[in-house]
């Protein structure tokens, strides 16, 4: 036992000056995400900024009840729900497939333009980007109404055809963040011994059983993990995306309108108390969500699991 006490001493004093340099962040973490938990009451209150958040009365679920029962409530849920699984399965699918193309290819100074390049978008807010979306899909001036033209056809007007625009976000979000998914295959795919490969030729596989065989069960691990992280997030979605993209119109809200949307009006029209109950719900079928994926893995494939 006295020995378990000095050694743990010792590593203390050994990483000392890492445990200082960490302390900012572990700060941060603290104010910025412990301590707001305690304004997750408000979500069983009925809140009044004068009387403040303890001086309020309590409500029970009513705000719960509220939501729910509310004309929002599967509007809101289906978009979040649905958007996220789609670019799960998206995000996914286009990440490993540029991550493939991306290892064959064997010129430096081409794959550094091809991984630049995709990666730019990733450094763009979603103003900048809600900005060339519009240059795009501008009733009056668009560039894509000025080709439609050209071909001697109607100009569209966007921003009230409800139809198109789950394909326009699923095509914006897969155009920003490809960049950054490929390349985190595609370090995985570097890791990846050439011996195998070499092997594989020498039996007689062709590039296409190399990828089936070696390249995908490689980094099936980190394909697993990525993809429960991302079920984790399946009740949150990006708020720049949906809010900035579709500039807010009302008329698009049956396809562009999800929970952090909703929240951001709630907040904007005072309504605290019924927006804190969809905040916490959200919160709370997240972290379901990323416990019930984990134990399904784990039962799967317990190395995959997160936890």
């Amino acid at each position: 036992m006295k020995k378990m006490k000095k050694t743990s001493k010792n590593s203390t004093k050994k990483n000392l000056e890492l445990l200082v340099l960490t302390l900012p962040a572990i700060i941060a973490y603290f104010i910025f995400n412990y301590i707001p938990m305690f304004g997750a009451i408000i979500a069983f209150k009925d809140y009044k900024a004068p009387k403040g958040i303890l001086g309020s009365a309590w409500n029970g679920l009513e705000n719960f009840k509220f939501f729910f029962t509310s004309q929002d409530a599967w509007r809101i849920t289906r978009n979040t729900v649905g958007y996220a699984l789609i670019f799960i399965v998206v995000n996914l699918v286009a990440g490993v497939f540029v991550a493939l193309l991306l290892y064959e290819v064997r010129s430096r100074r081409a794959l550094k333009f091809y991984q630049t390049s995709m990666m730019l978008p990733r450094f763009l807010s979603w103003v900048i980007v809600g900005y060339i979306t519009y240059t795009l899909l501008s009733p009056t001036m668009g560039i894509f109404n000025q080709i439609i033209e050209m071909f001697g056809g109607q100009p569209v007007d966007w921003y009230s055809k409800v139809s198109a625009w789950p394909w326009i976000l699923i095509l914006t979000n897969t155009w920003k963040v490809i960049g950054l998914n490929s390349i985190m295959y595609y370090a995985a795919l570097m890791g990846i011994d050439k011996a195998y490969f070499e092997a594989a030729e020498i039996d007689g596989a062709n590039r296409f059983q190399q990828i089936i065989h070696i390249s995908l069960p490689s980094i099936k691990p980190l394909m697993i993990v990525l993809t429960l992280l991302a079920f984790g997030n399946i009740f949150r979605g990006d708020f720049g995306l949906f809010y900035v993209i579709p500039r807010d119109v009302g008329v698009l809200y049956p396809a562009t309108d999800i929970i952090d949307t909703y929240v951001y009006r709630g907040l904007r029209t005072g309504n605290l108390g019924i927006t804190a109950a969809v905040g916490l719900f959200q919160s709370l079928v997240g972290f379901v969500m990323i416990v019930t994926m984990n134990g399904i893995v784990r039962k799967v494939e317990p190395d995959s699991a997160l936890f």
